[in-house]
């Protein structure tokens, strides 16, 4: 079962499994900063208001807004 990103929380992990429909504005944008089908992260922050959320992909930091990572479809691991 696919979740968004946006949907997860602090210290969860998940594969990127693609993009969601009808978010094309987004997809260029989210491939150019490296999340791109396969590619493992983890939610490392969220802000006190829940946007933006921060994840680590690829071994840095990335802040995206709650909008965009509703955009990205993943995989989410299961708990260890």
């Amino acid at each position: 079962m696919f979740n968004s990103l946006g949907e997860l929380s602090v210290g969860e992990k998940a594969t990127v499994s693609g993009f969601a429909k009808g978010t094309k504005e987004y997809r260029a944008k989210l491939l150019a900063m490296g999340l791109t089908k396969g590619i493992k992260l983890q939610v490392t922050r969220v802000a006190p208001l829940g946007d933006p959320l921060e994840i680590s992909v690829r071994g840095f930091s990335l802040s995206l807004r709650r909008d965009e990572a509703n955009a990205v479809l993943v995989n989410k691991e299961a708990a260890s």
